[in-house]
C-alpha cells in the first residue's frame, strides 16, 4: 500500500526588498539596521526639541492622490518619472500613490482644512514614505521622514530660527556641529532669490549649456529645457568642469533677495553657528525661492546630505490655495540613525526600572496584584514568564537591563515581605557590590520611589 503523501511545508514569506523590519535591541538581523530602542530615542529627542520651538504634530495620510505629487514635487524629477508607487484604484478609478515625501501632503491638508485661517503654524509630522528605487545602504524602498513646517512666515527670522534649531537637535543626539575634522555635520547656505531672477539664470544656463551641448551626457540633454537646474546636481565626473563653470543664481539676485540672505546670516554668525555658501545648492522646482540649506556628513560615503531644507513660497498657490510664504526641512531618519551608529553615540538604556523573578509559581497571584501597584506608581517592571531555575530567571533579570531585581521567594512572602536586589550600581554608590533589601508588600507606594531611581 503506497503510503500517504506528505504536504509540503508553507512557503516562507519575506519582507518586501527594500522595505525593512525595526526589530527590538538584541534580536539577529541581517543587515546592519537601527533597533527599535535608538529608534524611540531619536523620535523622544526630537519630540522634546520641536516642543521647545512651539511645533505642533500632525498626521496625513500615506495615501494621496497622484496629481499631489505631479503638482507638488513636479513632472520633470526623477521622483515622479521613477520612483512613485502609483496605481488606478479598481474600484473607482482614482489614480493613488504611496506617497514619496511628507511636504505636499501637509500643505494640501492646509488648504483643504483652511488651517491657516487663525494665523501661522509651526508643524511637524513623521512616518513612512515609499520610493521604488535600488535598496542601498541608507536608502530603502520604505524608509521614513522626519518633515517640519513653519507655515505663513514671511521673513528670515524664522529662517534662522529653523537652522538654529536643527542645530540643537543635532547636539542633543551627540552630534558635533561645525566646519572641523572632528565635526559630524556642517551647513551649507545659498538663496534661490525670487522667481523673476531664478528665471533669468534658468534662461542663462540654458543658452550656456546648449553652447556646450557636445559635453552633456544623456541625462543632461533630458533635462535641458525641463529643469536646468538638476544638471547642476550631477554626479558625472567628466561634467564638473563645465558645471563649475556654468552661470551662476547669485549673479542674478536682487537687492531684496541678497538682504533676505544677510539677514539670515546674521542670525546664525551672531549665535555662533558656521556655515559654507554653496552656489551650487539649488531646487529644480519653481516654487522654491529665497533660502535653501542643506547639513551634510563626510561619515557615510557618497551619502553625504542628513538633512534639507529652503523656503518654498509658491507651493501652496501652486496646490490651489492662496499664495502663502512657507518655508521647512525633511530628514531622513534611516540615514541619520546609520550616521548615530557610524560615530558610535551612546543612547541611553531603554531597560526596565525592575524585573521580577518568581522562585515558586504559587507566589504569582500575590505577585501580580503587586507589579500592578508598582506600575501605577510609575514603576516599568518586566515580570519574567514561563518559569525556570532561579539562576536562569537572575540572567534574564540582568539581560533585560533593569537596575533592580525584585525576588518573590516564599520565605520572604511568608513575612509579607519582597526582597529587592540591585543589578546595577547607582553611578554615585560607593558599594563594592550589589545590595539586596526587604520592602513590606503592603506598601508599594513606599519604595517605587526606589525603583525609578
Amino acid at each position: 500500500m503506497a503510503e500517504p503523501s506528505k504536504s509540503a511545508a508553507p512557503e516562507k514569506l519575506l519582507a518586501v526588498k527594500g522595505m525593512n523590519d525595526i526589530l527590538p535591541a538584541g534580536v539577529p538581523r541581517k543587515e546592519r539596521l537601527p533597533d527599535s530602542a535608538l529608534w524611540r530615542w531619536f523620535e523622544n529627542t526630537v519630540q522634546a526639541v520641536l516642543a521647545r520651538h512651539g511645533y505642533q504634530s500632525l498626521m496625513t495620510p500615506i495615501v494621496e492622490p497622484t496629481s499631489l505629487f505631479v503638482r507638488g514635487i513636479g513632472e520633470a524629477t526623477d521622483i515622479v518619472e521613477k520612483e512613485m508607487y502609483s496605481w488606478e484604484d479598481a474600484m473607482n478609478g482614482d489614480r493613488l500613490t504611496l506617497r514619496p515625501e511628507i511636504t505636499a501632503g501637509i500643505v494640501r491638508a492646509m488648504v483643504e482644512h483652511n488651517a491657516l485661517y487663525n494665523g501661522p503654524l509651526r508643524v511637524w509630522s513623521i512616518g513612512p514614505v515609499f520610493r521604488h528605487e535600488r535598496p542601498q545602504k541608507g536608502r530603502y524602498r520604505q524608509f521614513h521622514q522626519l518633515d517640519v513646517e513653519a507655515l505663513g512666515f514671511a521673513g528670515p527670522d524664522v529662517d534662522a530660527e529653523l537652522i538654529l534649531m536643527l542645530r540643537q537637535l543635532w547636539q542633543a543626539l551627540g552630534l558635533k556641529v561645525g566646519n572641523g575634522a572632528d565635526c559630524h555635520v556642517r551647513l551649507e547656505l545659498n538663496s534661490l532669490g525670487q522667481p523673476a531672477e531664478r528665471a533669468a539664470h534658468r534662461a542663462a544656463l540654458i543658452a550656456y549649456f546648449e553652447a556646450h551641448a557636445d559635453q552633456l551626457d544623456e541625462d543632461a540633454r533630458r533635462r535641458l529645457h525641463s529643469n536646468p537646474l538638476r544638471i547642476l546636481d550631477t554626479k558625472n565626473p567628466a561634467m564638473q568642469a563645465l558645471v563649475e563653470a556654468a552661470p551662476k543664481l547669485q549673479e542674478h539676485l536682487g537687492d531684496e533677495s541678497k538682504a533676505h540672505l544677510a539677514a539670515v546670516c546674521a542670525v546664525l554668525d551672531a549665535a555662533g553657528l558656521p556655515y559654507r555658501i554653496n552656489p551650487r545648492l539649488v531646487r529644480g522646482l519653481d516654487y522654491y525661492n529665497l533660502t535653501v540649506f542643506e547639513w551634510v556628513t563626510e561619515q557615510l560615503g557618497s551619502q553625504g546630505t542628513v538633512c534639507g531644507g529652503g523656503r518654498y513660497d509658491g507651493l501652496f498657490e501652486q496646490l490651489g490655495g492662496k499664495p502663502t510664504p512657507a518655508i521647512g526641512f525633511g530628514l531622513g531618519i534611516e540615514r541619520l540613525l546609520l550616521l548615530l551608529q557610524e560615530i558610535a553615540v551612546p543612547v541611553p538604556g531603554s531597560g526596565p526600572d525592575a524585573y521580577a523573578i518568581l522562585p515558586d509559581a504559587a507566589a504569582l497571584p500575590q505577585a501580580m496584584v503587586l507589579l500592578d501597584a508598582l506600575r501605577a506608581a510609575g514603576v516599568a517592571v518586566q515580570m519574567h514568564a514561563g518559569g525556570g531555575s532561579f539562576k536562569s530567571q537572575f540572567k534574564k533579570a540582568d539581560a533585560s537591563g533593569a537596575r533592580w531585581a525584585l525576588i518573590f521567594g516564599g520565605d520572604e512572602l511568608a513575612q509579607g515581605m519582597v526582597a529587592v536586589k540591585a543589578l546595577r550600581q547607582a553611578p554615585c554608590s560607593e558599594s563594592t557590590g550589589p545590595q539586596q533589601t526587604l520592602h513590606p508588600v503592603a506598601d508599594p507606594a513606599a519604595w517605587a520611589a526606589l525603583l525609578r531611581a
